[in-house]
């Protein structure tokens, strides 16, 4: 996961209520099997750390919110500070490792 500076989405914008400490926000599409492994990989370790929300968005439906931050491929992984802030993208299939290294990045500062 790499960083990159970004816009702030809102509850409003992902279609839900936002981590306390942190929100991983996945683009997927209908037919991305990657997608669906990113999925569970997102959900557990949200599961495993308090104050972590999941969220997913289909791409082709928000394809305004695509073109504003800039989704070319699914699945691409946000990661989204208390305040909604994009701290961190990354694209194609994480490992779990790599998103508690981002997530901790995040949490900790």
């Amino acid at each position: 996961m790499c960083d990159h500076d970004a816009a702030r989405l809102s509850a409003e914008e992902i279609g839900a209520e936002l981590g306390e400490r942190a929100t991983l926000v996945l683009f997927s599409s209908a037919f991305c099997r990657p997608c669906r492994a990113t999925r569970r990989v997102l959900a557990d370790v949200a599961a495993m750390v308090d104050g972590v929300a999941h969220v997913e968005i289909d791409a082709e439906s928000h394809l305004g919110l695509v073109r504003r931050l800039d989704v070319a491929a699914t699945p691409t992984v946000l990661v989204l500070d208390a305040e909604g802030r994009v701290v961190r993208r990354a694209v194609g299939e994480p490992r779990p490792a790599h998103v508690i290294a981002a997530l901790g990045a995040v949490v900790s500062a």
